[in-house]
């Protein structure tokens, strides 16, 4: 009898329906269709709340695409009469995914469960990932290697927050294809205003995460309802069915046409006379002949012979196991990456990402952690914490935090020990994303996706000189407003566009500045006064050493405000001020920059504040690059 938890390819044979079950609604799915191959294999995952019905979802399209061998399904009625939930005689379609005894016992799903299964049209690997708070880091395991997402929901309870908390990892993890499966249609009496008002809902939710892709589908996993086949009870839709839907989506270019990137994870050196760089592509294609560049440290090498086990290679592509060796004696080791000479990575220290806290001991600025990204593994730790998102608000609001707490994520700049090779994880989930690990017990407590970089590393700070961006007039950008309202995360924005311009500037958060320069401070008007005070001073010797000071700092009244502009000496501050819907931050009546947080995207508000500075001729229009 097969294990029905170890994740082999299932195969039909023959019609596999036991006699008692009736037939799914509509005709079974068209296997005589041509074989699409340009859309290729697509992993998905199922995921959303507790008992919102993701294995019995997953468990009927097996069932109804006619993969289950005769020995599954007698297995699986003697499964249902023993932990079956929908009836005596009846096949309960969860226990085809939960495989473990205490899944069963207990009716939830507690590991992800793999499987694969393929129709006419495409191939597929199937996660199904637990609904429960306590195991969302099997979730972000599985919706890290995945190219959609179908996120369910009991029409019966709506939109929840884990609902919320799963699209936005799987957002985060690089999903951009997503089906919101509005489940148990059958409970609802089969309710169109039911499924709109759901469907309205997450949409409305899934704009402001930036889904780029989102299809809505009423069904039933219990009765079949539009999982493969049209539904005779929801005459109301036209639309496709969740497989068809899963037939039609486009993975997006495919890693084979990116530039070449190859991880170092051994350095192979049987005898003498051979020393070669192993590991697998992580994209694009090399060739003898081709001319690398070894990062970190920019160390330029010619390919001389790519080795298998099949023998030399006259080209290598992506996902493919090679050792590559160099024409060059040039050192490299594990944790390196091989990449093309014309684009590539960025090697830094440090980086701002997007961190999910996996651990009930959370995640806290200044602890020491280690970080793997990819074979590279190096000692790091937390900058700050810039915000987490509020998951029990719809409209995800900003939340100024210290630490991260379990299941939180939040924007954090980390520093490294030495620099690694990265690129956005919106690029490359290869060299992207990485997980944090503790010193101490060896347990993985977040994983993180690096958002932008580079940022430099740490050195002293330069003093001005005669030849540093003579045309840059000194300036402090001072981004204030009421708690989360995003003046740390457009700070950030306009402070990498002004890197990559070319200039020289430096962070002054308002978390970072509590936990050094004013922790001796309370929370008094006088104390937040003094703070104030403090954040100016530093900004202004910032400027006067040569740097753009970028202060985010809730600085609520005029007098404290007016006290900083003394402290920088009149237009040396350009008060940038977030205007969040009921804010209680006083403005001053002419601030030089108003921003409307709700009229748009940190990355736009971020590009008006450039413009601002380009109209007042702040800036330079060629400024040199820092050395």
């Amino acid at each position: 009898m097969p294990d029905l938890h170890d994740g082999s390819p299932v195969v039909g044979g023959g019609d596999p329906r036991a006699p008692h079950e009736p037939a799914p609604h509509g005709p079974a799915p068209d296997d005589s269709a041509p074989n699409d191959a340009g859309r290729g294999l697509l992993r998905f995952i199922t995921c959303g709340s507790v008992d919102d019905g993701k294995s019995t979802l997953l468990g009927r399209l097996l069932y109804d695409c006619k993969l289950l061998c005769d020995d599954q399904l007698d297995q699986l009625a003697r499964l249902s009469q023993r932990y079956g939930t929908v009836g005596p005689g009846k096949l309960d379609l969860a226990l085809l995914i939960d495989g473990l005894a205490a899944e069963r016992e207990q009716g939830i799903t507690i590991d992800v469960a793999y499987r694969f299964f393929a129709t006419r049209r495409r191939a597929f690997i199937a996660a199904d990932t637990p609904g429960h708070e306590q195991y969302t880091r099997n979730m972000a395991t599985a919706a890290s290697q995945a190219d959609a997402a179908v996120v369910l929901v009991d029409a019966r309870k709506g939109v929840l927050a884990q609902t919320r908390r799963h699209s936005l990892i799987a957002h985060r993890f690089g999903i951009r294809h997503v089906i919101l499966a509005v489940n148990k249609m059958d409970a609802v009496e089969w309710r169109q205003d039911v499924f709109t008002d759901i469907a309205d809902a997450y949409r409305a939710f899934a704009e402001r995460l930036g889904v780029p892709d989102i299809t809505c589908v009423p069904l039933s996993g219990l009765t079949g309802d539009n999982v493969t086949t049209p539904s005779a009870a929801m005459g109301w839709r036209h639309g496709p069915t969740l497989l068809e839907q899963l037939e039609r989506l486009e993975t997006g270019p495919s890693a084979a046409r990116r530039p070449f990137r190859m991880p170092v994870q051994w350095v192979n050196r049987p005898n003498a006379d051979f020393r070669g760089l192993s590991g697998t592509i992580a994209s694009g294609d090399v060739r003898p002949g081709d001319s690398l560049v070894i990062q970190p440290g920019n160390r330029r090498a010619t390919v001389s012979r790519i080795v298998t086990m099949d023998g030399d290679r006259t080209v290598a592509q992506a996902e493919q196991a090679v050792t590559i060796l160099l024409a060059e004696d040039i050192d490299a080791t594990r944790g390196d990456v091989l990449a093309c000479a014309d684009d590539p990575p960025t090697a830094a220290d440090r980086f701002t990402a997007h961190l999910l806290c996996l651990d009930e001991q959370g995640l806290r600025p200044n602890r020491l952690y280690r970080l793997q990204l990819g074979a590279a593994m190096v000692g790091a730790r937390i900058d700050s914490v810039a915000h987490a998102l509020d998951l029990d608000s719809e409209t995800l609001a900003e939340r100024d935090v210290d630490h991260l707490v379990l299941n939180q994520m939040g924007l954090c700049r980390l520093t490294l020990d030495h620099p690694v090779a990265f690129e956005p994880y919106s690029d490359s989930r290869d060299l992207g994303g990485f997980i944090l690990i503790d010193r101490v017990s060896n347990a993985t407590i977040g994983c993180g996706m690096i958002l932008f970089g580079p940022e430099p590393s740490l050195q002293p700070l330069p003093w001005r000189s005669e030849d540093d961006n003579p045309d840059q007039k000194p300036c402090v950008l001072w981004f204030t407003g009421v708690s989360g309202a995003g003046e740390s995360t457009i700070a950030d924005h306009v402070e990498q566009a002004l890197r990559r311009r070319g200039h020289r500037t430096v962070r002054l958060d308002g978390d970072a500045l509590r936990r050094g320069l004013n922790r001796d401070l309370g929370s008094s008007p006088d104390d937040r006064s003094e703070a104030v005070r403090r954040a100016a001073e530093v900004a202004r010797l910032m400027a006067d050493a040569g740097l753009i000071p970028l202060v985010s700092l809730m600085s609520p009244t005029r007098r404290d405000r007016e006290t900083a502009r003394h402290c920088l000496g009149g237009e040396a501050m350009i008060e940038i001020f977030i205007d969040a819907p009921l804010a209680v931050c006083e403005a001053r009546e002419q601030p030089d920059l108003r921003l409307p947080a709700d009229q748009g995207a940190p990355e736009q508000l971020a590009a008006r504040v450039l413009a601002h500075l380009d109209a007042r001729s702040v800036l330079p229009s060629h400024p040199k690059v820092p050395r």
